[in-house]
């Protein structure tokens, strides 16, 4: 049981969120549009988890070996770094995650193609790299932009294409949505850890551009997801319940009232535990919304 609960909390269970809404948005297009399938809808579900807890254990690993992580950072405790589980073996772990979640991509891309080929690749090769590699793309502050697209259009209207095998505008658009709101996940990490990170040398966009500007950022992705819907039912035709997802973006006023108030030294485990709960409440607004 102990052993279990090291890898749970390796695999970071708070962030899955980020890679299943995303996908749950590309299912219920589907479903409205008349063009759900079970199998591959399932396959792409599956496919986002062990993807996004592959690149945990590649970034518990990489920040371990790296001396990212330290006793001082406040966030949640690292295993490599805390030495509860071995570098080598968190190694393959990584390894073999990445490549369960090829098994299920060759799935999809007998289903759907070369695009899916491309997708899975570039999302694997983008996960090793975001903390791995002589140039971490992470540590480069380009984390905002892997988070925006991955998280948000290429996970939609991935999702949407293995199931209709066609490309939706639709769903194009509606993945800026959670997008947004992964990279105001992602903000409030950075902005919690920018001291650690700027002695580390990780130049993180709340590194590069400072505190204030990162807190900007926050508030920014919120604001522009919360207008996603308005525009999906303004100019792509979308049900008029899918603004059900722009009311749930209340939910962030917490959270950024929390982070606008910020000093360093504090831990914002209030706020990004809020921003998690607005990512699950916007998503489950928008399907609702669109299938309803």
């Amino acid at each position: 049981m102990a052993a279990a609960r090291i890898w749970i909390q390796a695999a970071r269970p708070k962030t899955l969120p980020a890679a299943l809404t995303p996908v749950a948005m590309g299912i219920a297009i589907a479903w409205r549009d008349g063009h759900f399938a079970a199998l591959p809808a399932a396959a792409a579900l599956v496919g986002a988890l062990l993807i996004q807890v592959a690149t945990n254990f590649a970034n518990d690993y990489f920040d371990g070996v790296k001396g990212t992580d330290t006793e001082e950072r406040l966030g949640p405790q690292r295993v490599v770094q805390a030495g509860l589980v071995p570098a080598a073996v968190m190694k393959r772990a990584f390894i073999l995650t990445f490549a369960l979640a090829a098994v299920v991509g060759a799935y999809l891309v007998w289903r759907a193609g070369w695009p899916i080929v491309v997708i899975g690749l570039l999302s694997i090769l983008f996960g090793v790299l975001y903390t791995g590699g002589p140039r971490p793309l992470g540590y480069m502050g380009l984390g905002d932009v892997l988070v925006l697209i991955f998280f948000g259009p290429v996970a939609t209207a991935g999702t949407h294409f293995v199931q209709a095998l066609a490309w939706s505008p639709q769903a194009l658009v509606a993945g800026l949505a959670p997008g947004l709101l992964g990279v105001a996940l992602l903000t409030v990490n950075n902005l919690r850890d920018v001291e650690g990170d700027r002695v580390a040398g990780k130049h993180t966009l709340a590194v590069r551009f400072g505190v204030r500007f990162a807190k900007i950022e926050f508030l920014g992705s919120i604001l522009a997801a919360a207008a996603v819907p308005v525009v999906l039912w303004a100019q792509f035709d979308a049900p008029a319940g899918v603004l059900f997802a722009s009311a749930a973006c209340l939910l962030g006023v917490g959270p950024m009232r929390e982070v606008a108030q910020w000093q360093p030294g504090r831990r914002l485990s209030t706020a990004l535990a809020g921003s998690g709960r607005l990512l699950v409440g916007f998503g489950i607004a928008f399907c609702i919304g669109w299938v309803l």
